[in-house]
């Protein structure tokens, strides 16, 4: 059957995910509608393809254990000079990842792995772009705001074509979203220029 590429990540919901997601590529990211706006909890894997049943259950399991949380992102954070990377900050559900990733990689499951750098989730918004692209993303996306409640995450699957698709949802064990705070009505959008 041979190898393919996964990844395991909390999709960010609409109107967010296409929002950033045009932003992305407006910044000039060529990868930006290959790659749907995520927080990821598992990186681009490679694993044999016969593995992937193994790999679903594991995750049925952990989402199992899960509970929906609040998640919340505010204002740009950035790698460089690590990594060439722009990002919007996760400020609320960073914990939740943390624990979620954790479980996902476990050294006695089917994903197994270590991590390049620590886990730190993010939602990337520029990546291998020019520095002054990579300014102007951290610049006008400074004051973004956006929050829901997180109630599961996928696992994707990267094509021949790099672009990454979704095989299947994994909803978490618990009924109980706790509250959110009240939203102004400006959240999830741009500041007005």
């Amino acid at each position: 059957m041979g190898t393919v590429t996964i990844g395991v990540s909390i999709a960010v919901p609409e109107p967010h995910g296409s929002l950033l997601q045009e932003r992305r590529a407006g910044f000039g990211d060529p990868a930006a509608h290959g790659i749907p706006t995520h927080v990821t909890l598992l990186p681009p894997t490679e694993v044999e393809a016969s593995a992937l049943p193994a790999i679903e259950a594991h995750l049925l399991s952990v989402a199992a254990a899960g509970r929906p949380f609040p998640m919340r992102l505010s204002g740009t954070g950035t790698f460089r000079p690590l990594s060439p990377v722009v990002f919007v900050q996760v400020v609320a559900g960073a914990s939740a990842c943390g624990w979620l990733q954790e479980r996902v990689r476990d050294a006695s499951g089917p994903v197994a792995r270590e991590l390049q750098f620590p886990y730190h989730p993010h939602v990337t918004v520029a990546h291998g772009i020019s520095e002054e692209a990579m300014d102007r993303a951290y610049e006008e996306l400074s004051e973004y705001e956006a929050e829901w409640p997180c109630t599961g995450f996928a696992l994707y699957e990267q094509g021949p074509d790099a672009v990454w698709r979704k095989l299947r949802e994994f909803v978490f064990g618990g009924p109980v979203v706790p509250p959110q705070a009240p939203a102004p009505a400006a959240r999830g959008t741009l500041p007005a220029r």
